[in-house]
Formats: structure tokens, C-alpha cells, sequence
């Protein structure tokens, strides 16, 4: 796998004339003038964006304005706002909310070659209205003391009788299950899909309840064996320095699904980024946009979040390296979004609340 350096080289060397503006744009403080900024909303918390978005004026003296809401909040008051909106960015979660970005029409394309080079074709919109900025993974804890890892395979065998009353997972409005079942569609098609995630309602040991967090520390107590969860929701408790989240962390470990040469991989989904319709300050934007995948963007994120870098070759945190080397599914995401509402649809009808 190219490192991030070599492919930064590689891309230079095809665009000698343009690399120099972007070494300056990304890496040296400009000359800005007071009235140059970007506007941001955000569905991440501050704390996982703003030091980012300060060290981005640092570095280019565009100064950054922030609003933090959750997704679907700031979605709706991008459609409100429509060509009024002070928003020249929007940050949140999951391919299926990015692609519902876009289908709100509240995103614009962008042309970037740097983008395009360094961001793999499958983490980015077909038509570069929204970027991956972080990845992680769905994938499966188990307790060690009750499942052995041999008698785990793929998400498909979730739905063998012998994990009947064993399971642990949120509810269906949540968009991470929404998009992992609609990876299940393009994977298997709608109708086994379907009868997955039937299979899968009739294995849960309790009705869904709670975050990501909850299925694990249920795992670990013993209401269940296993639960499905993103990874850096597990990465948030081995770093904590809480007796109680030690204690979950010592009583799980880390499964990766459909690993075989002839299957998939894990799922993945990103964090992701797009410039919005109305930008009033699309240059700016746009440069924010390459600043979140630079190496040192890249690196810091996922060792404050625990996330996997979408750029190749930039070194993972020690956190995730811990969880072992896995093979991931390199589903094009856009198709997450498009079959949203088929996932969803499919989940009432499995009974999965």
C-alpha cells in the first residue's frame, strides 16, 4: 500500500504547475484578509472538530465560524435556510445522511485534484458533492468467557439458531443499522436481505435500547454474548481511564466479519464532508476540505476519535492497531444512501423496533 507521502509524490510530479498552490494553500499561512472565512456546521461534537478548524487558521489565516447541532437538525435548517444560509460546510456521520444531503439538493460539487487523489473512489460522492473524512467499522464484540471465536464467521451467520436470545444491537432508526442492512442489500439483494434481518430480530436477546456504548457494557454483563457496534465507540472505553470501562474492555474482544478470500470484508461507513449549495466563500471551503485530509488532519483525528484515516498510508492510532489487521469492504458508500429507504422499509417489516 502506498504511504500518504508516496501518493502526495505521485501527484505532484503529474501536476508540477498546480502542487505549488497547494503546498502554499495547505500548509503555509496566508495573507487573509479579515473577511475571509468559512462557515461550518457540524454534526460532530466541538471537541472532535474545532482544534482542527483552529489549526486551519493557523495555517491560512481564513478564519472559521462553527455550529454544532445533530444531523438531522442541521440537515433540515440547511433545507430552510436554502440560499440564505451562512453555511459554507457541512460535517456529520454515515454515507446514508451524506447521500440525504445531497438529495436535499443542500450540496454542491467541487473540483479538487487533490481530493480525487488522495480520497479512494469509494469513500467520496459519484459526483463530488460529499467526501469521507473518517472510517470505521460495524463489526461484532463478543465475550470470550461465553462464544468461542470459532463459532464466529460472517453477518450472515448471525442468524443461526444458536444465537438465539444472544444478540445486542440498537434500534432500526439508527442510521448505522439502516446503512449496514442496506449493505446487506447490495451485497445479497433485497430479498435475503430481508430475510436477514428477520433471522437477525428473532436472535436479540432484549428489545433495542440505548447507544452503541450500551450494547457493549450489555455484552460485558452478561445480557447478552454479543453485540453489534462502530468500532471507536469500544476505542472511547480502552482509553478510559474509568475502572468500570476497563472492566468492559477486559471482559470483550474485537470480531471481524466475512474475512474469507471469497466474501467481503467488514463494513465500513465514514464521517464525511461536503460544501454546501449556497457557499457565499467556496474557495475558502474547499480549502478546508483538503486541510481535513492532509496528513497531520488525518493522524489527528483518529487518534482523538478512534477512527480509521480515509487517506492510505497514514498511520492508524495505537488504539486501533490493538484491534488487529482486518480486510475491509470496499463498497462504493454512495450506494449506502441509495438504498436507505429499502433498508428501512425492510426493518419494519422484520418487527425490528
Amino acid at each position: 500500500m502506498k504511504s500518504y507521502g508516496d501518493v502526495m509524490k505521485g501527484w505532484c510530479i503529474k501536476n508540477v504547475g498546480i502542487s505549488l498552490v497547494l503546498t502554499q494553500m495547505l500548509f503555509v499561512s496566508t495573507q487573509a484578509t479579515a473577511t475571509e472565512v468559512v462557515n461550518v456546521y457540524s454534526a460532530r461534537k466541538e471537541a472532535l472538530i474545532k482544534p482542527l478548524l483552529d489549526q486551519f487558521t493557523a495555517q491560512t489565516g481564513i478564519v472559521t465560524k462553527l455550529v454544532t447541532a445533530k444531523a438531522d437538525a442541521l440537515l433540515k435548517r440547511l433545507e430552510l435556510e436554502g440560499s440564505a444560509t451562512p453555511a459554507d460546510i457541512f460535517i456529520t456521520t454515515d454515507a446514508g445522511r451524506l447521500q440525504r444531503a445531497k438529495e436535499a439538493k443542500v450540496l454542491q460539487a467541487i473540483s479538487s485534484e487533490l481530493l480525487q487523489a488522495v480520497i479512494p473512489a469509494h469513500l467520496r460522492d459519484t459526483n463530488n458533492q460529499w467526501f469521507g473524512l473518517s472510517q470505521r467499522s460495524r463489526v461484532i464484540f463478543y465475550a470470550d468467557d461465553r462464544v468461542s471465536v470459532n463459532e464466529l464467521s460472517t453477518y450472515e451467520d448471525l442468524v443461526n439458531p444458536k444465537w438465539k436470545g444472544r444478540i445486542c444491537i440498537r434500534s432500526s432508526s439508527n442510521i448505522y443499522n439502516q446503512s449496514l442492512i442496506a449493505s446487506m442489500i447490495v451485497a445479497n439483494g433485497e430479498e435475503a436481505a430481508e430475510t436477514w434481518a428477520k433471522g437477525l430480530v428473532a436472535n436479540f436477546a432484549r428489545p433495542p435500547s440505548g447507544g452503541d456504548t450500551d450494547q457493549i457494557r450489555a455484552a460485558a454483563a452478561g445480557v447478552c454474548d454479543i453485540a453489534i457496534a462502530n468500532t471507536y465507540y469500544f476505542g472511547r472505553l480502552v482509553k478510559s481511564d474509568k475502572p468500570e470501562d476497563q472492566e468492559v474492555v477486559s471482559r470483550l474482544k474485537v470480531f471481524w466479519p466475512n474475512q474469507a478470500d471469497n466474501q467481503r470484508g467488514a463494513h465500513m461507513n465514514v464521517s464525511g464532508i461536503g460544501v454546501t449549495a449556497y457557499s457565499k466563500h467556496k474557495n475558502n471551503a474547499t480549502k478546508l476540505v483538503e486541510f481535513l485530509v492532509s496528513e497531520e488532519s488525518q493522524q489527528w483525528y483518529g487518534d482523538v476519535n478512534n477512527e480509521y484515516p480515509v487517506v492510505a498510508g497514514v498511520p492508524m492510532s495505537g488504539t486501533l492497531k490493538d484491534f488487529g489487521g482486518f480486510k475491509k469492504d470496499t463498497l462504493e458508500l454512495s450506494l449506502l444512501g441509495k438504498n436507505n429507504r429499502a433498508a428501512v422499509e425492510i426493518m419494519d417489516r422484520a418487527g425490528w423496533k
